[in-house]
């Protein structure tokens, strides 16, 4: 039994030390792998460029084939769309359409009705519809030739103002010519094709609301008269605590509607553009 116990014990011992040795003799290999240091690779020297520039920037404008680049397309056509309000607004017929309409509905004494959002659409199509021929003279002369590469910016420009400057000069007063360049200190122009566009928007603007200002007293008379007859009428029945506007705003909505007055002003509006542009 002693002698049985004893001799287990060794085997164990002897077991152990052959899988000592064997792990001794696995990682060996990769010890001595990872110790030996690899030298590093000689770097090669820089290449000398083909052909040497002297530096700077250069950018091209035009395309291959002297057309303008597409983005300087998208860039143009962003900068317009930035400025087309404030285009809108001061070179076309859009307010005096837009303000003869806004006086019409006050002499309705509908003061949101129709919204300004209507008011400004249909201003927006009747500006359209009367600055179509400018606008494709314009498309005609200056658009279409920068665009096929034939004539350059400054041309461009040059060419497309001339058809909206002879549009404002048709339409504005040579008084008020003559006040804006006696306001801007300049010398009297020798035509009115000559006068230069820093003069003739404010000019055209103010022509503009004068003759909007002029159509709006027209319109509002009939509907002034309306008012008249209905609070006469009231204090002649002791009424006075009734308001006229109550009374008197169904008269007016159907005096417009038998006498069609939106077609009426509408179609006054664009008469007077006939002819010049």
């Amino acid at each position: 039994m002693t002698a049985g116990r004893v001799h287990r014990p060794s085997v164990l011992v002897v077991l152990g030390l052959v899988a000592a040795l064997v792990l001794a003799l696995l990682l060996l290999p990769a010890a001595g792998a990872h110790a030996a240091p690899t030298a590093p690779a000689v770097p090669s020297p820089p290449a000398t460029p083909a052909n040497p520039g002297t530096g700077g920037l250069n950018v091209q404008i035009n395309g291959a084939n002297g057309t303008p680049s597409a983005a300087v397309v998208a860039l143009l056509g962003i900068t317009l769309l930035s400025v087309a309000p404030a285009l809108l607004l001061m070179m076309t017929s859009f307010t005096k359409i837009f303000v003869v309409l806004a006086m019409t509905r006050n002499a309705l004494s509908l003061p949101s009705i129709p919204p300004n959002q209507v008011l400004a659409g249909l201003a927006l199509f009747l500006s359209l519809f009367v600055m179509f021929p400018v606008v494709n003279q314009i498309t005609t002369d200056a658009i279409q030739p920068y665009l096929n590469g034939t004539i350059d910016v400054d041309t461009a420009l040059r060419l497309g103002s001339g058809p909206l400057q002879s549009f404002m000069v048709a339409h504005t007063r040579q008084e008020d010519i003559a006040l804006m360049t006696r306001a801007a200190g300049l010398d009297n122009p020798a035509t009115p094709q000559s006068v230069p566009l820093q003069t003739l928007i404010p000019a055209f603007m103010i022509s503009e609301l004068r003759a909007a200002f002029i159509i709006g007293f027209v319109i509002f008379i009939p509907f002034l008269v309306i008012d008249l007859v209905v609070s006469a009428a009231l204090m002649s029945m002791g009424m006075m605590m009734l308001p006229p506007v109550i009374i008197s705003l169904p008269f007016k909505i159907l005096l417009f509607v038998l006498v069609d007055g939106w077609g009426l002003i509408i179609t006054s509006l664009i008469q007077s553009y006939q002819g010049t542009g």
